[in-house]
């Protein structure tokens, strides 16, 4: 298979939501091997978002959305952390030491910005620029248990920056199912500076939501259609103006 940085899904959409996936992929581009790790830690969380290319692909369909997912692992670098981020390429994650990241110096640290992570944040912001004032939906999934820390109670989060009346209206939304545990910025925060929305929705001043699913909810296509399936009518709901 040829290796490409960054895939887009159906591009003829009409304008209005484009939706993102930042670690769609545990792709590496070809001369680096497998940084030096068992191929098996690519499988982890710490390769890839878990899920993400296929709930965001189900969730394209269902809302008739352009998408763009990145097509490199995170292990390599990760598209969403700002180019000066000291965990842009990461030499240690969740316990995994990366031997190939071990040495990486500027020259290789602009190669790979070059290679995977300018080529993902350019087709987001073709996108946007062909758009008039579009919503941008990212995609993530977590780990149900990281570090060796308690199990994380979340079936999912919504997380925000700037845009927090979508947050909240898409929080409400998906807590009225009582079978549901959702977090509010959690488990992580949202609107971190250098991350992708920060770069390319906040200064434009686009709606905007991320969106972080448990990956073992969603790692098989069933899951990912269930997913698929609830979240599209919530986030259209969601986005409907006034």
């Amino acid at each position: 298979m040829t290796f490409a940085p960054v895939e887009t899904v159906n591009p003829g959409a009409p304008p209005g939501l484009i939706l993102i996936a930042d670690h769609a992929s545990n792709a590496l581009p070809p001369g680096y091997g497998t940084l030096g790790l068992d191929p098996a830690e690519f499988e982890r969380h710490i390769g890839y978002d878990i899920g993400t290319a296929g709930l965001t692909r189900a969730l394209a369909t269902r809302l008739n959305a352009v998408a763009v997912l990145s097509g490199f692992s995170r292990l390599l670098i990760d598209p969403n952390r700002g180019e000066d981020d000291p965990t842009l390429v990461m030499k240690i994650s969740d316990g995994a030491i990366v031997p190939g990241n071990r040495g990486v110096d500027a020259v290789e640290t602009e190669r790979r910005l070059d290679l995977c992570y300018r080529p993902y944040q350019a087709a987001i912001a073709a996108q946007i620029d062909r758009d008039v004032h579009p919503a941008i939906v990212s995609i993530h999934s977590f780990t149900p248990q990281l570090n060796g820390r308690p199990p994380r109670p979340w079936h999912a989060g919504v997380l925000w920056g700037q845009d927090e009346a979508s947050a909240l209206k898409l929080l409400d939304l998906l807590r009225r199912d009582p079978d549901l545990c959702i977090g509010a910025n959690e488990p992580y925060l949202g609107g971190n500076t250098g991350e992708t929305l920060d770069r390319l929705a906040f200064p434009r001043g686009l709606p905007s939501l991320l969106i972080e699913v448990r990956n073992d909810l969603i790692e098989d296509e069933a899951g990912q259609a269930e997913w698929a399936d609830r979240l599209a009518p919530l986030i259209r709901e969601t986005l409907r103006p006034g």
